[in-house]
């Protein structure tokens, strides 16, 4: 029977939103419908945020409105905050996501605050998502490297990710921010954070800065991890992060993971448009 790995498309939110150009709440829900078409179980769709952080995403209830539900997807939304996660579950997501960070400074410096006041933002969500019924997924940036500490101490990820899963988050997502993660670094990472957590609550989120990113997926791989996220066409990068370039593309995820005779139900042919079309949002 052939293994399935669960692709989380980031595109239409990670992707995008370090586009210096505004992209068209049209296009954006073009591109959402496109990649709903590929059958992919879950599309991190957009993001309540601050238009004055991330301008970007000022229209994300107008996109949640126009999309095309299919059966089978979730649409996700990020919420930093109450107010973003009042406004998300308003216009109608399914799923929300909170994130926080391995970097004392890489926090400071993406929302304002320290880990632990991170985490005094993060209780009032889940504790609401909770009686919501909605999950909440955790995201944790700079888990091997930060652009401003240096290395990260493993010690470090595993104290945030066993504390937001013991909140409430359902999946916990290692993201390399930088794309600055090797296949020494992220075994030694995944291997620690497995003594605390089962794989099925991980979830590998690789940046390709330094065209690593698949070898890093393929670690993950080996010791058990099924879902990774990606970004369709590669967009992406950080804006807190100088240098750091796109998410790793989909398309190349997706061929990977076929060749090595897993199960996406991700449909190539499609896909290959949508990546087209994907690219063509960060080159106007």
């Amino acid at each position: 029977m052939t293994e399935h790995v669960k692709i989380f498309e980031v595109g239409p939110r990670d992707g995008l939103q370090n586009l210096n150009q505004l992209v068209a709440t049209e296009d954006k829900i073009k591109l959402v419908d496109m990649l709903s078409n590929c059958g992919f179980s879950n599309i991190e769709t957009t993001s309540f945020v601050s238009p004055k952080w991330v301008p970007q995403m000022a229209d994300a209830a107008n996109v949640m409105a126009g999309i095309s539900k299919r059966d089978g997807t979730t649409y996700s939304a990020l919420t930093p905050n109450m107010r973003g996660y009042e406004a998300a579950i308003g216009s109608g997501v399914d799923e929300v996501a909170i994130f926080g960070s391995a970097s004392e400074a890489f926090s400071q410096k993406n929302i304002n605050c320290s880990i632990e006041e991170g985490f005094s933002r993060f209780t009032p969500i889940i504790e609401r998502a909770k009686i919501d019924k909605c999950n909440v997924r955790g995201y944790i940036s700079c888990v091997t490297d930060c652009p401003y500490d240096g290395a990260t101490d493993p010690d470090q990820v595993i104290r945030v990710a066993v504390r937001l899963l013991d909140m409430g988050c359902y999946e916990i997502s290692l993201g390399d921010t930088i794309g600055a993660a090797t296949i020494e670094t992220t075994h030694r990472l995944i291997s620690s954070v497995l003594n605390y957590m089962p794989s099925n609550a991980l979830a590998g989120h690789f940046h390709d800065t330094n065209n690593a990113a698949l070898e890093n997926i393929g670690v993950c791989l080996e010791a058990g991890i099924r879902t990774f996220d990606s970004a369709i066409g590669g967009l992406g990068g950080c804006p807190y992060a100088e240098g750091a370039k796109g998410n790793v593309d989909t398309v190349a995820v997706v061929n990977m993971l076929h060749e090595m005779k897993y199960e996406t139900g991700v449909k190539t042919e499609k896909l290959d448009k949508a990546a087209a079309f994907a690219r063509s949002l960060g080159e106007n």
